[in-house]
């Protein structure tokens, strides 16, 4: 199980203490690395929920989601999604003859967050890709933090009991020995290269304080053809550095 050291959270618990406004701002903690702190969400009625996720030695402005599910595994609720796929506005646009155009533009990449992207139908509008004209909403996105971030939030609704909380995330262009450019002729597949990685823990809402850190559990489609969970990660390799570790917290 990954750890983060003492220091770093009790610095990140003095983050939170400090944080009074609503949108993104930055500290340093550990090792003088940025920390982007997000509050998003907080006129909800649900539990407050903190959600730490530390920079990897292999993180490159990765996209990522987190949201809850019920033990049985059925949808709740997006917590946090990158701006990317959130509006289907990317850094780049479509890939065209396998280059990229070189400005901000639309594009349909469904390897990016398969897991999460099939998880939410119809479960937030039934639509399989967020695009300019169908966002996720701006109260659960946020810009791609460039490094370690604190996302603090909360459920949509009261509830209390045991709830799962998961993070997929893909980083383009990681590819290793396994993960070729030459695997499969396939466009999408090469706006993933390693497939996005999902973790996952349990977190009870009525023990708030305890940090609970996610772990690996399987990986998306490498294309985004479907919505299955692959368990096995014998060739996933970089894509477990993009973050270091992921811990989330009940607030009291």
């Amino acid at each position: 199980m990954l750890k983060v050291s003492a220091v770093y959270i009790s610095l990140v618990l003095a983050g939170i203490i400090g944080l009074t406004s609503c949108g993104a701002n930055k500290t340093t903690l550990r090792n003088s690395a940025e920390v982007t702190q997000i509050q998003i969400n907080s006129n909800a009625d649900g539990p407050s929920l903190t959600v730490n996720l530390e920079k990897g030695k292999s993180h490159n402005h990765p996209t990522f989601a987190v949201w809850a599910e019920d033990l049985e595994e059925n949808f709740i609720q997006t917590l946090f999604v990158t701006k990317s796929i959130a509006t289907g506005i990317y850094g780049h646009g479509p890939l065209d003859a396998e280059k990229w155009d070189t400005g901000p533009g639309w594009q349909v990449r469904p390897a990016a967050l398969p897991y999460w992207i099939n998880k939410r139908i119809p479960a937030e509008g039934g639509k399989q890709l967020p695009d300019p004209q169908h966002p996720v909403p701006d109260a659960y996105t946020g810009a791609t933090p460039m490094g370690s971030a604190a996302l603090f939030t909360r459920l949509d609704n009261p509830m209390s009991g045991k709830i799962r909380i998961l993070v997929e995330v893909n980083q383009p262009w990681d590819w290793n020995e396994f993960w070729t450019n030459k695997l499969y002729d396939d466009v999408d597949y090469r706006t993933s290269c390693q497939p996005s990685l999902v973790y996952a823990a349990i977190v009870d809402l009525d023990k708030p304080g305890k940090e609970i850190y996610l772990n690996p559990i399987g990986h998306g489609h490498y294309s985004g053809a479907d919505g299955e969970l692959y368990t096995d990660l014998r060739t996933i390799t970089t894509a477990k550095d993009i973050f270091s570790a992921i811990a989330v917290s009940v607030k009291r």
